[in-house]
């Protein structure tokens, strides 16, 4: 069943809008300095997968940051792309969470992770065809139905490509959001590092992203490898700051389309709080820049 956009009635007990603000990943070392600050500008995203217990510390640290802040839930493990049916304890134990925190924003990946009996701690490609499309939809159409809102589906970074996919990212991104209803996660570092390893345009990339349909934002650090050739091969490794091209493409992005909600990810050699902070700051500089002003459209050349 494909469910049409805008059809999802949710009942709010308790909603913080966000608005095009920026906001950052919540990682418990930060919990204090947060509390200690107060009620501040911006929201916090939490990995789903990290709360999937019924209480404890995780809980009552969330529960705490909730009280003040908008929430992001972004999921990890979903394997929305595998040709397996979805795990039906993990989408029950995932639409609970949605149930008990009323997040402002849902998300998962384009991307697989379990296959048969294994789970694979990585978010792996897919072959953009009709055979995927179909059954991406189907996965994203039982989410829908299971959390009652629509799902943002972020783009992923990659470091292979498949000899039979018959349509672009962009196109199946398109697709997958017109068929379902589902908004979009742009993550800019996965356009750049795709870009990059593949060795195509992360400007075109963007000019045929469907950006009308992206309700959040992602920026992180990358780090930089090479393959067995010597080539320079980026790795979304979420462990330091937004590189400068990363900040120009977003830049560009935002005066397309205006202030969208944005994060910065930061998930390994976590810093301290002031520096996640600055990297949050310097996002909204620009979400505030161009908050001005009227968007130019989401086909305009970059």
């Amino acid at each position: 069943m494909t469910i049409a956009p805008n059809a999802f009635v949710m009942p709010l007990r308790y909603s913080v809008p966000i608005g095009g603000v920026a906001g950052t990943s919540f990682k418990p070392e930060h919990l204090q300095a947060i509390l200690s600050a107060g009620r501040q500008r911006g929201f916090f995203e939490v990995h789903a997968e990290n709360y999937m217990g019924a209480g404890g510390p995780p809980h009552r640290a969330l529960e705490a940051i909730r009280r003040d802040h908008p929430l992001s839930l972004h999921g990890v493990c979903m394997s929305i792309g595998g040709p397996q049916p979805l795990d039906k304890a993990h989408l029950a134990r995932f639409r609970s969470l949605v149930a008990r925190y009323q997040p402002a924003l849902v998300s998962e990946h384009l991307a697989w992770s379990t296959h048969e009996t294994s789970f694979f701690n990585d978010l792996l490609p897919l072959p953009y065809t009709e055979a995927t499309l179909r059954n991406v939809c189907d996965h994203i159409d039982q989410v829908q139905e299971a959390i009652r809102r629509p799902l943002l589906l972020e783009n992923p970074s990659t470091y292979v490509a498949f000899r039979e996919s018959s349509m672009s990212e962009t196109a199946f991104i398109g697709a997958v959001a017109e068929r379902t209803g589902c908004g979009l996660l742009l993550d800019v570092n996965n356009v750049f590092v795709s870009a990059t390893n593949h060795g195509f345009s992360a400007l075109e990339y963007l000019a045929d992203f469907p950006l009308s349909r992206v309700g959040e934002i992602h920026l992180a650090g990358h780090a930089e490898q090479t393959d067995d050739d010597g080539d320079l091969l980026l790795i979304d490794s979420h462990d330091g700051p937004v590189a400068d091209a990363v900040w120009k493409l977003y830049e560009i992005v935002i005066r397309r389309c205006g202030p969208v909600p944005t994060l910065i990810e930061w998930d390994s050699n976590i810093p301290d709080w002031p520096v996640l902070q600055a990297e949050a700051a310097a996002a909204q500089v620009i979400l505030d820049r161009y908050g001005r002003a009227a968007p130019t459209g989401d086909r305009d050349a970059a």
